[in-house]
């Protein structure tokens, strides 16, 4: 029998008991715990911010207390570096997971002497929003970067940095199989900037004889500025270098500029793979600040050797996507055996130069070009005042050229852009080109070429404007020559 008085009573405790079930549940570290955050405050911060911080340092060996900091750190915490400038004459390795941030790269600095860099030989670790100046590193560290990364996932966003000369790079993305043997992959560079260096500014390497791909790096809004212009590291300083002696796959570039290199802009070896590499949007300028070589090319006389590019990309199979090439000293896009160019724009190559003895300038550059097929794509390319050859491919078969336009070269010889000019080997190929200018007698020069395709037009009051000489199977039913007063 049921006793209604004492139901109520006992119904309320389950109840009870039920609602304090949630409070006494026990809940894993990694439900509870949000990552842990520790800061750090330059000598030179203000005396709230030295109150507030975890660590404050006193403006010498200032990585001690910043790596300290990162070692009480559990997995995935941060550290937080106040603005000012933190004197650091050792390494700062950060742990897997964890993340160095500063207030920006106008407010925090990282000035590092005595061999001192930032090392990344862990994944997942995160740096933000500081200023990395290095100077003065003995031979032993000459080969590293101020800051070096050599495990995968890792992000760098809002850094700028500068080295002088006896370091080999700012930024160094190295395969370095003491530390890492892993495949190197999933790196992303966004709002970077190497700036007035004496060495290169983002460099590409590795060392060993295995496993030396680099994959899937990301590249956005960064730039490489006036680098190995006042002072070099060596003669071959680039702005961004993806492919020294490592293998390249993935690599997506997007919106960066380099401007004022000794040597080429953006730059891949020639030996190395190639494969599945973008750039999109970027710009180039003024590089190439090195003098011409004053005698002619011998492999043999490093002297003579002399890249000068906007874009060097041989023996490549390289995307470019509305880049543009602007006042570069000897080519404005390098590109051979699988290269790739949609809505390209070159304007003035060989800018600042005067004597070609040695070097022609050429916009865009293939030779040789004949490996792969198609070896060249080129849709909807635009040179513009060239000092030298608006285009020049030599060397080469199964080449797509379609939409490009030459504006007003200064050309070479009298040749405005040239197919087989000199070597006689342009074959199996299609060019559509419309030409306009009149510094050249001769806008479109094609020799000895073996089945090739030829349409557009040509603007000019030349009677050489379009020249066939030699060659068999050369169809030109397709090109239309205008005088420049219809």
């Amino acid at each position: 029998m049921i006793d209604r008085q004492n139901i109520l009573p006992r119904l309320a405790a389950v109840l009870l008991v039920f609602c304090l079930i949630p409070a006494f549940t026990p809940v894993s570290a990694a439900e509870s715990a949000s990552p842990a955050t520790l800061t750090v405050a330059a000598s030179d911060s203000t005396k709230l911010l030295k109150t507030q911080a975890d660590y404050v340092c006193d403006g010498v060996d200032d990585q001690v207390e910043i790596q300290a900091a990162l070692a009480a750190l559990p997995d995935g915490g941060t550290v937080i570096l106040s603005d000012g400038t933190f004197n650091c004459a050792g390494v700062i390795t950060p742990a897997a997971g964890t993340t160095l941030k500063g207030q920006g790269p106008d407010a925090t600095f990282l000035e590092f002497t005595r061999d001192g860099r930032i090392n990344v030989d862990r994944e997942y670790v995160t740096l933000d929003g500081f200023h990395i100046q290095g100077s003065g590193y003995s031979s032993g560290v000459k080969w590293l970067g101020v800051m070096t990364i050599r495990a995968s996932h890792a992000k760098i966003h809002n850094i700028t940095g500068t080295a002088d000369a006896s370091i080999q790079a700012v930024y160094l993305l190295i395969h370095d199989p003491a530390v890492y043997p892993q495949t190197l992959e999933d790196v992303e560079f966004i709002n970077c900037s190497a700036v007035d260096t004496g060495t290169y500014g983002f460099l590409h390497n590795a060392w060993g004889t295995t496993n030396k791909v680099i994959k899937d790096v990301r590249y956005e809004n960064c730039a490489a500025v006036n680098c190995g212009r006042y002072g070099a590291f060596n003669p071959w300083v680039t702005g961004f270098d993806f492919a020294e002696l490592n293998d390249i796959e993935g690599l997506r570039v997007k919106n960066c500029l380099a401007e004022g290199t000794l040597e080429s802009g953006f730059h891949f070896e020639f030996d190395p793979g190639k494969v599945d590499c973008v750039l999109e949007n970027c710009i180039s300028k003024n590089n190439g600040q090195k003098p011409y070589p004053t005698r002619p090319y011998q492999q043999s006389d490093m002297a003579t050797h002399y890249f000068g590019c906007g874009y060097y990309a041989p023996n490549a199979d390289v995307t470019f996507i509305n880049c543009v090439a602007e006042g570069n000293s000897l080519y404005g896009f390098y590109t051979t055996n699988g290269g790739k160019l949609y809505n390209c724009v070159e304007r003035d190559t060989g800018a600042g130069k005067t004597d070609y003895t040695h070097r022609k300038p050429a916009g865009y550059y293939s030779i040789p070009c004949r490996s792969t097929n198609p070896s060249l794509v080129m849709e909807n390319c635009t040179s513009i005042d060239s000092h030298g050859y608006g285009l020049q491919v030599d060397l080469a078969k199964n080449v797509q050229i379609k939409d490009f336009h030459l504006e007003n070269p200064a050309g070479i010889d009298g040749k405005g852009a040239s197919f087989g000019g000199m070597y006689g080997q342009f074959s199996d190929a299609s060019v559509d080109i419309h030409a306009s200018g009149d510094r050249v007698d001769t806008l479109v020069f094609a020799k000895n070429n073996q089945n090739v395709q030829y349409t557009g037009e040509i603007i000019s009051d030349s009677a050489r404007a379009f020249l066939v000489e030699g060659g068999q199977n050369v169809q030109t039913a397709g090109m239309k020559v205008a005088s420049a007063g219809q």
